[in-house]
């Protein structure tokens, strides 16, 4: 076979230097960050919100104190701050499963405790309106990742104080909320039962929604699952609220103020579990319980 074009191996010695150091099994950019968030380790708080829109990060970073934009490479957008006083960060993942789980495992490598994906969800119940915000407990494991990481069986929750802090959160902004199981999916149009172009369709596609509803489910989304199975192999613990903009079951659309009381309830969550992270510390505990805020 013949081979036309410059040899690679000629490039400059100072080129080929840095790149001999790089590797493909653990990819990082030519300064040495990650190689998808362009980010290092000391460059982002331990906490981050994760919305799957970058241009969600630029709103949530209006509601900080000193905001300022780190890294914006393809679909993954970071920014720093302070809220309240307490450190925090905002990684966007783009949409999907696939993107999560890079920008969960990068965040995971320079040093992520915590993340919060604040993202929106079609509800599936009619008395989630469009605009509540839904907190989900678990999710329905459909994303399509994180079964080539564990099967099917092993299940996909909240890390239970995150969840708490959600709650607590939406009852100090006195937002309208709900709790429940996400369904995450990894299709928006025919593995959400939506009609596609063409005419194409799938019998199992039949009843899918009316199916969730008997089960219980709260709503459909494309990420949750993955977070939480994820998050948590990684080292890291996970949680999610989610601004209903669609019902499924009345097929009602329309934000009505829900991105920005999620952005809000999830800074306000950051705070909490702040707090009760020294109130963990000065009782010399590990996990956080209810009886702890009456020896705060």
């Amino acid at each position: 076979m013949e081979t036309s074009g410059r040899d690679p191996s000629s490039s400059s010695p100072s080129s080929r230097g840095a790149d001999a150091a790089r590797r493909a099994d653990a990819p990082t950019n030519e300064a040495g960050a990650q190689y998808h968030l362009h980010l290092a380790a000391g460059q982002i708080p331990s906490t981050v919100l994760m919305p799957g829109d970058p241009g969600r990060v630029e709103l949530m970073r209006a509601t900080w104190e000193n905001g300022v934009e780190l890294a914006f490479h393809r679909e993954f957008r970071s920014a720093r701050g302070t809220y309240k006083g307490v450190p925090i960060g905002a990684i966007s993942s783009g949409v999907g499963a696939p993107s999560l789980e890079i920008a969960t495992h990068e965040f995971a490598t320079i040093g992520g405790q915590t993340v919060i994906r604040v993202g929106t969800t079609g509800a599936l119940k009619a008395e989630i309106r469009c605009g509540d915000l839904i907190v989900p407990a678990a999710a329905v494991r459909r994303d399509g990742t994180a079964d080539r990481y564990l099967p099917l069986e092993h299940p996909a929750f909240a890390d239970p104080e995150v969840f708490m802090a959600l709650v607590e959160a939406c009852e100090r902004l006195d937002y309208r909320y709900h709790v429940g199981i996400a369904c995450s999916v990894g299709s928006f149009y025919l593995g959400q039962e939506r009609p596609v172009i063409g005419g194409f369709w799938q019998s199992a596609a039949d009843g899918l929604i009316e199916d969730l509803r008997k089960a219980g489910v709260a709503c459909l989304e494309m990420e949750c699952s993955a977070l939480f199975v994820l998050a948590r192999l990684f080292g890291m613990r996970s949680g999610a609220i989610l601004g209903a903009v669609a019902n499924r079951e009345t097929n009602e659309f329309g934000d009505n103020g829900a991105e920005e009381r999620a952005i809000r309830a999830a800074n306000e969550a950051v705070v909490i579990l702040d707090e009760w992270r020294r109130l963990k510390t000065a009782a010399g505990k590990a996990n956080f319980f209810p009886s702890l805020l009456r020896r705060g």
